[in-house]
């Protein structure tokens, strides 16, 4: 009897061991409590994906490529303060970078219209407004956009000037910003 008490404490010791060996560890503070009303969908839609805006071709007015979209800069809010933009070059090779604000570019829904009697696309600008515009006054059509269009990106950015014009302006290098 007395031999299967000591086996029973001697046992109890060695499982219990680890539990004595470990210490105290600080209470971390909780996170934000779930609550009913974040448990809902958030509302998106109408929202682009910013992974998707980079290699978004550039035109300007006469439907020209100019360039396209290598980086957006966001501040530490989360808000983009300027748009990085590769002009010429050919595979990436000879490209010219500038960094415009957001408020230079326009978003395009729809192809680019070579015809200049195309009927006019919808575009959306940097506060989400939609509207719709016309650019063949000969047809005086207007498209409106389908429900099916992808809401996760634009088709294409416009920006006023040319090739010549954006090469001019001062490039950005990421280097001058560390």
């Amino acid at each position: 009897m007395q031999k299967l008490l000591a086996a029973a404490l001697l046992s109890a010791a060695v499982f219990s061991a680890p539990a004595y060996a470990q210490t105290a560890q600080t209470a971390q503070p909780p996170g934000p409590a779930a609550t009913a009303g974040s448990q809902e969908k958030m509302m998106l839609k109408g929202n682009w994906r910013a992974s998707k805006l980079v290699g978004l071709d550039v035109y300007n007015d006469g439907n020209e490529k100019l360039g396209e979209i290598n980086e957006l800069i966001l501040d530490k809010d989360g808000k983009v303060n300027a748009v990085v933009i590769g002009v010429g070059g050919f595979l990436g090779m000879g490209e010219h970078d500038i960094a415009v604000s957001m408020d230079k570019l326009k978003f395009v829904e729809e192809p680019v219209r070579t015809s200049a009697t195309a009927p006019g696309a919808t575009t959306r600008d940097t506060t989400g407004t939609q509207r719709e515009t016309t650019t063949g006054a000969a047809t005086g059509a207007t498209t409106t956009r389908s429900g099916d269009a992808n809401d996760w990106m634009p088709d294409h950015a416009v920006m006023s000037g040319t090739k010549e014009q954006l090469k001019a302006m001062p490039q950005f290098k990421y280097s001058e910003y560390n």
